[in-house]
């Protein structure tokens, strides 16, 4: 009975296979807090007007925080180079369509906008 459970878990003499790196808890724990900062900062932001600005600085906490949680929480940073090759790929897509969207924006007529 204990070596099918043995063998069920995966585990060889008592041993994790595949698990080749364990992060501190304390990393979990700091990561979140600068989430959470990093949140509290987007609010504050958001009642100051900064014109269209309000844009940029929320898309830059935001992909900040997009970094974070990609690196730590899905483990990134200790992934092989295809992992990251991978999620670089995605990032290359993302700005693709990011230039695609900004080319739009530029090439529109002036008064299409309007603040206040």
């Amino acid at each position: 009975m204990a070596h099918e459970m043995t063998a069920a878990a995966g585990t060889n003499g008592g041993e994790m296979q595949g698990a080749t790196h364990l992060v501190p808890i304390r990393v979990y724990l700091t990561i979140f807090s600068l989430l959470m900062i990093l949140t509290a900062v987007t609010v504050g932001v958001s009642f100051i007007d900064l014109g269209p600005f309000n844009t940029v600085v929320a898309v830059v906490i935001a992909v900040t925080k997009m970094l974070l949680v990609i690196l730590y929480f899905m483990h990134v940073r200790y992934s092989s180079r295809l992992t990251w090759a991978v999620v670089g790929g995605g990032f290359f897509w993302l700005a693709i369509l990011l230039f695609l969207t900004l080319a739009d924006y530029l090439t529109r007529g002036t008064g299409w906008l309007h603040y206040g």
